[in-house]
């Protein structure tokens, strides 16, 4: 939603001995379907340290949130999660604590405070304290992992990029392989990587900091979050930002976000095609055709073309194939600074006499844990019921419809055969509740597509506005420096203001 490493889906207790023997422990599967009954745990106050961290804002602050690892249980086992927090410089005009909720699943609240800390300072004016945490699985918090093979760590086969004709006789294979690697060795530790989990530990962040409401600013996964955090706790939320939103269909959550990937690079490929063709390209060496309409074909020739014969780059080991270059467009559309290094690859594959360089997103397996944690929540938050057999059929259909994405986005994933199942149904997002929520989308996002993010607006009703914004690229408020955007989303958040009615911000 998991980057540049891809933020969007497909992405002190720590990783230390005791978390290892957390992650052993005998917790039964079902751990966090329902809240508790008991007497809640005395909420602990939080020791803040200095961690002002390279290129973050001054005055950065860290510390531990213990947090229980099933909270039907909360005077059990504890998990650490690392938070962060950015004080108001002014304090006397301080309003409030706005939390940062990451994307992914994945991402690191903590990092992303830290890039976008003073860019938030500089448009909030002291209205708020800001904070963010990295969630359970994630960066300086308890992680958990699935002993995965190096081979089945890397983005092309986290994501079930099928064969280059199409089969996923191998996708199933890994998919199983995946689930049982993930079930022998995840623990209880990896069965708690929820999204349910993640509302409930904001809320106890909440707790933690005195605040009887937050604001918030989530970004494509994290809306989701931000969403089920509304649904749940809205006597808790002051002012609610959702930046680049999926559908919350309940029934498919994350399933339906990876699908939705296919609308999304479609969507958005006009914006680097137009951007390939420009004549200013020719001066740079990077353009790609006389005209915009020309680069989707040229593209899908190429890929095609490496299907056949992939081409060797300076990673021994890792050759340029039609699925690594079709997995770094869906990267690059992330961001329009990000063209210009796919252009690049794109000459590097038509030179015969190029070697292409792979940047280490495509060329380096991730972590162990990373791979757990994106693999678990999809897996964790709901039933992926369809037999098999199914499977082959949507790909092949996928494919013809969307082939920049190759029916990738429709494919098997080992939560097919995921063991445990959900500990409870996902949220249903509704209508009910104060009207205090703010959405924002760009009109052409690859991975949290328009089409999906009208889903979440026509779910949360008379609760949301919803700004578009004529744009490309994942992220909107302060991501693509469209002026109407950023300023109706800091016009909200420092006065409370907010259009009458859904508005559009040109480009």
């Amino acid at each position: 939603m998991t980057s540049y490493a891809p933020r969007g889906l497909f992405r002190a207790l720590s990783a230390t001995a005791v978390g290892a023997a957390l992650t052993a422990t005998a917790v039964p599967a079902a751990h966090a379907g329902t809240a508790s009954t008991a007497s809640p745990t005395p909420v602990p106050s939080l020791t803040w340290r200095a961690c002002d961290r390279p290129g973050g804002p001054a005055g950065q602050e860290c510390a531990e949130l213990p947090v229980p690892l099933d909270y039907r249980r909360p005077d059990g086992p504890q998990l650490t999660l690392a938070v962060s927090r950015l004080r108001s410089e002014r304090q006397a005009e301080r309003r409030g604590t706005l939390m940062v909720i990451p994307g992914g699943p994945g991402g690191s609240g903590v990092q992303r405070l830290t890039e976008k800390g003073a860019a938030l300072r500089g448009q909030l004016g002291g209205a708020y304290d800001i904070v963010s945490l990295d969630p359970r699985g994630v960066g300086g918090s308890t992680k958990a992992g699935c002993g995965l093979d190096a081979a089945d760590r890397h983005l092309v086969t986290v994501r079930s990029w099928p064969a280059a004709d199409g089969g996923i006789a191998g996708n199933i294979a890994r998919s199983r392989r995946i689930a049982e690697a993930c079930a022998r060795n995840g623990g209880a530790v990896l069965r708690s990587l929820t999204t349910a989990d993640e509302v409930r530990d904001i809320d106890r962040f909440r707790q933690a900091l005195g605040e009887e409401k937050l604001s918030a600013w989530a970004e494509s996964y994290g809306t989701y979050v931000g969403a089920e955090y509304a649904q749940k706790y809205p006597q808790h939320t002051d002012r609610w930002v959702l930046d680049s939103n999926g559908d919350p269909d309940p029934a498919r959550v994350e399933r339906g976000w990876l699908a939705n990937m296919a609308v999304g690079v479609d969507d958005r490929m006009p914006d680097f095609a137009a951007w390939a063709a420009d004549p200013a390209r020719a001066g740079e060496g990077l353009r790609l055709a006389e005209h915009p309409a020309d680069v989707r074909p040229l593209f899908l020739a190429l890929a095609a073309k490496l299907d056949r014969e992939p081409k060797g780059t300076t990673t021994p080991g890792v050759p340029l194939t039609g699925t690594l270059l079709r997995q770094a467009l869906q990267n690059a559309l992330s961001d329009d600074a990000a063209f210009p290094q796919l252009a690049q690859l794109v000459k590097a594959a038509q030179d015969p006499a190029a070697t292409p360089v792979l940047t280490p997103d495509l060329s380096q397996a991730m972590p162990d844990e990373d791979a757990a944690v994106a693999i678990g929540v999809i897996c964790n938050d709901v039933r992926w019921p369809d037999p098999v057999s199914s499977y082959g059929p949507a790909v092949a259909a996928d494919r013809a419809a969307h082939p920049l994405t190759a029916g990738m986005p429709v494919n098997i994933t080992p939560c097919t055969f995921w063991k445990d199942a959900p500990t409870a149904p996902p949220v249903r997002i509704t209508d009910r509740g104060p009207s205090d929520i703010l959405m924002i989308q760009n009109r052409r996002d690859p991975y949290t597509p328009y089409s999906g993010a009208l889903k979440m607006r026509a779910a949360l009703g008379g609760r949301a506005r919803l700004v578009t914004v004529d744009g490309g690229g994942h992220g909107s408020y302060l991501g693509t420096g469209n002026a109407c955007g950023d300023s109706t989303v800091t016009r909200f958040l420092t006065t409370g203001q907010r259009p009458e009615h859904d508005t559009y911000c040109a480009g």
